[in-house]
């Protein structure tokens, strides 16, 4: 080989590391994006409300009179006791949406249960604890009522629960004659109004507030150590799960992302998670129905994301006549999956009823579609398949802190409602967004 050969190989040897030198950023750039576009519909509304809040907080802190805002101890409490039954009905109605369907009748359920639980604690004397696992047999019988309609006779589920929804409004009427039923007895209405015992207080700097708009004010106090224990646990137990996932895709030999990015979205979740028990803390600690949420998310999560029924609604809802082929009873997991939003719908009623002191005929009116907003605004496909407990979770805070955000800005009611249609139909909007980008 002479000089003039060997020089260029050499400049053709130069020129391919260049060219590898050169793409290797491009081709982590793209790993990168690529990852980033794939949990848009995981992150985003977390990103949202995230954004929201701290819209509010800045609006109220600047608006308001000196130590009230959106992100107090105490207004924090309040956006989970006042949101609590619909966070328990966005559960249910996300996997009725995955499921390919939808249910108008969960706010009448929530009458219904929420009448007859009224008449048995009042007026017949029955124990309170034996009243609510009663109360959630109903709402069981009333998810099996519709979902055999809906799954065994074939009629659309939009007729059948919308029968529902005038049915069990009616009857709720019919109990309780027109006139609210009450008072309920303290153990009964602290399942909406109560906290988990301060078996660890800890006395330490608690989180006081705002002023300026972000800036935080710390004062000497009782921190609730349950509560600080439990966001802990949370934060351990995220971060085990989604050590789990990204191991389980590598050992499929699946795209599992880049590493840095993973660890920032964990470093991220970890830290909105425990600023959140360190404001519950700084109160009365975690409501009851806190507790009860937190319960159902995990439980929810746990059948959705590992159990088979969870992956069988999933197909039911993404191609039914597929799910059908490959083995899925199709006809009885609809069934299963309405009997489960019976049950959710009771739980709401009893939560709502607990909260007001008494029962009303009045009660539950328009909680399907805050439901079904929640479901929709947290990332759920209007064609079925698509939704996550969690986002329906977030979906369900987003709209509860612009309704507190925008009331304690004297925000009327009309233009509320307004901001909230809007809202919805952005979020619908990104999903069909999304399944165009993703179709090509």
């Amino acid at each position: 080989m002479t000089l003039i050969d060997k020089l260029e190989d050499s400049e053709q040897a130069e020129d391919i590391v260049a060219k590898a030198a050169a793409a290797k950023p491009a081709g982590a750039l793209k790993t990168v994006r690529n990852s980033l576009r794939g949990n848009v519909r995981q992150y985003g509304m977390i990103v949202a409300l995230v954004a929201i809040t701290l819209l509010f907080q800045i609006l109220t802190t600047l608006q308001l009179s000196d130590g009230v805002s959106l992100l107090t101890p105490l207004n924090v409490t309040n956006v989970i006791l006042q949101n609590g039954y619909i966070l328990v009905l966005a559960i249910g109605m996300m996997l009725v949406i995955i499921n390919g369907h939808i249910d108008l009748s969960v706010g009448s359920v929530c009458a219904l249960v929420g009448a007859l639980t009224g008449i048995a604690i009042v007026q017949w004397h029955v124990p309170w604890p034996l009243v609510v696992p009663a109360g959630l047999v109903l709402g069981a019988i009333i998810g099996a009522w519709q979902g055999y309609w809906i799954a065994y006779v074939k009629i659309p589920s939009f007729i059948v629960t919308l029968g529902g929804m005038l049915l069990f409004r009616g009857l709720a009427q019919l109990f309780l004659k027109g006139q609210s039923i009450g008072p309920f007895p303290q153990g009964f209405i602290k399942i909406a109004g109560g906290y988990l015992p301060n078996w660890l207080p800890i006395q330490a700097l608690v989180f006081d507030g705002f002023s300026h708009g972000i800036v935080v004010r710390l004062k000497t106090g009782e921190l609730h150590g349950p509560t600080l224990l439990l966001g802990f646990a949370a934060i351990a137990a995220l971060v085990w799960s989604q050590l789990r996932v990204r191991q389980r895709r590598r050992s499929y030999g699946m795209p599992a992302g880049p590493r840095s990015l993973f660890i920032a979205r964990m470093v991220a979740l970890g830290v909105l998670i425990g600023a959140f028990s360190f404001v519950l803390a700084s109160y009365s600690g975690l409501p009851v129905i806190g507790l009860i949420l937190v319960v159902l998310i995990v439980a929810y999560s746990f059948v959705m994301n590992r159990a088979v029924i969870g992956r069988r609604i999933y197909a039911v809802g993404g191609n039914e006549k597929a799910a059908a082929l490959s083995g899925v009873n199709t006809k009885r997991n609809t069934f299963w999956v309405f009997v489960n939003m019976g049950v959710l719908a009771a739980l709401a009623g009893i939560i709502f009823a607990a909260r007001l002191g008494a029962a009303t005929p009045k009660a539950g009116q328009n909680f399907e579609l805050d439901a079904i907003a929640a479901a929709f605004v947290g990332g759920a496909s209007a064609s079925g398949g698509i939704g996550t407990v969690v986002g329906a979770i977030v979906g369900a805070l987003v709209m509860g802190v612009m309704n507190n955000g925008m009331s304690m800005l004297g925000v009327g009611s009309d233009w509320q409602l307004v901001i909230k249609g809007l809202v919805l139909l952005a979020a619908v909007a990104f999903d069909v967004y999304n399944k165009k980008r993703a179709t090509g």
